[in-house]
């Protein structure tokens, strides 16, 4: 079974966060859900924003770095969104990982923002809607795709429509179809890490 670091979205560890964590552990898994926000969930994407972006704002690297320090090496990285960018981060600089499950997030592998090539033998797996204004249209969709290009055990999950945090069941953006399905091909890849 797996040992999950599952890094929540912006609008704070939410319900659908935890319910989406207890149905992994429910298949065996051993999941960590921090709560980044300290507590706070927020009604919206901009209300997230606004306190993740604001003047005070936790150093999130720092954060994430300090749980991860915390837990033995051979985790899978998880994180929905923004923190699908924290586990992407985990993944490509912390030795020893064992997966990534990047949700509605994808950070190019070159650039400016990249944390550096992609190391040998880690897997991963992208998930996000096709036609999401952040995921598809602000480029992870694009990066996402050369990921996988570059990556011979990396997979890419697009489904149809333009809900952004379409698998957090407490959200109304939730999909249950495509939360359902991206649920089984997460199971599939945490069976085989």
């Amino acid at each position: 079974m797996a040992d999950v670091l599952l890094f929540h979205h912006i609008q704070g560890l939410t319900p659908g966060v935890l319910a989406f964590a207890d149905e992994l552990r429910g298949a065996g898994h051993t999941v960590h859900t921090p709560d980044l926000f300290d507590g706070r969930t927020f009604d919206s994407i901009p209300e997230g924003a606004k306190y993740a972006h604001g003047d005070g704002a936790p150093d999130f690297e720092a954060l994430t770095d300090a749980v991860a320090a915390d837990l033995p090496a051979g985790l899978v990285y998880a994180g929905f969104s923004m923190g699908g960018a924290q586990a992407q981060r985990l993944a490509q600089t912390r030795p020893g990982a064992a997966g990534a499950l990047l949700f509605e997030s994808c950070i190019p592998l070159t650039g400016e923002w990249a944390f550096g090539p992609w190391p040998e033998g880690v897997p991963v797996q992208v998930h996000g809607k096709d036609d999401d204004e952040f995921f598809a249209h602000e480029g992870d969709l694009e990066a996402a795709r050369a990921l996988v290009a570059a990556v011979p055990d990396a997979e890419l999950f697009t489904y149809p429509g333009p809900e952004h945090l379409f698998s957090d069941s407490s959200l109304a953006s939730y999909d249950a179809e495509a939360a359902a399905l991206m649920k089984e091909r997460v199971l599939e890849f945490l069976a085989r890490v």
